[in-house]
């Protein structure tokens, strides 16, 4: 039961942290797949340059952009190859140091002229990222849909296919419509809840093992410590009674 609680607070907490400092999602891919082109999409603007010379976007770009009430923060890199200038160098390097800080990778590759192997390359060189295959230029390809959870065809031109992207982008924040108020928790909240949660499944282990109520009592110590560290104050009395009320503890 306590478990439950705590997995269903942690749900909340996500979420409110979501909301209070948005979705973070940087799009990537080689140059000329559209990534400029989908930024301006997404944000109803022509925030990025657009142009068909390879390495335009040289710089990292970023604009916050609201989908159902879901703020997300959508950032354009470079395109990713190898290249000798020393500007282009640059972009890719900070393209590839704000890939490590996104909560998702959006992928975006011309469905068009890429083939499928070079495709899967991109999606190994992804591999340890969160990341969301997006095919564009549909228009030209006339793909019209995929069957994989993790990619979504689009237009970035005409527009096909953005509002599966959204609800895609909605999904893979964990985003979901609700009018309860979520738990707009700070980061230091997140990890004291975390440190919480292992205290009070590390007492039950301790227990169930060795029947041990003293070990289980200093876990449960601990895990009103950090409840302290969000709430301000637990009552030791109040957590305790919780605690054993819900789970028959030998003496």
């Amino acid at each position: 039961q306590l478990s439950s609680l705590f997995r269903s607070l942690k749900d909340s907490v996500r979420q409110g942290k979501i909301l209070r400092e948005g979705f973070r999602i940087v799009l990537t891919g080689l140059p000329n797949a559209g990534k400029s082109s989908l930024l301006n999409a997404l944000t109803d603007e022509q925030r990025a340059i657009v142009s068909d010379i390879p390495g335009t976007t040289r710089d990292v770009l970023d604009q916050t952009i609201e989908i159902d009430g879901l703020p997300i923060q959508v950032i354009d890199t470079a395109g990713i190859r190898d290249t000798s200038n020393e500007i282009e160098v640059e972009g890719v390097r900070r393209a590839k140091q704000a890939q490590m800080q996104a909560d998702l990778v959006v992928l975006v590759v011309d469905d068009f002229e890429t083939g499928q192997d070079a495709i899967d390359q991109l999606l190994r060189d992804q591999a340890e990222l969160p990341t969301l295959l997006v095919r564009n230029k549909i228009d030209l390809s006339h793909r019209r849909d995929t069957d994989s959870e993790g990619e979504v065809c689009i237009s970035a031109l005409t527009g096909e296919g953005l509002p599966e992207l959204r609800q895609k982008l909605k999904t893979a924040a964990g985003y979901r419509d609700t009018e309860d108020s979520p738990f707009l928790a700070r980061q230091r909240h997140i990890d004291a809840l975390h440190r919480a949660e292992n205290y009070l499944l590390s007492g039950l282990e301790q227990q169930r093992l060795y029947r041990a109520g003293e070990l289980l009592a200093d876990d449960l110590s601990s895990c009103q410590k950090a409840l302290g560290e969000i709430t301000g104050e637990v009552s030791n009395d109040d957590l305790l009674g919780l605690i054993f009320g819900s789970f028959c503890i030998g003496k």
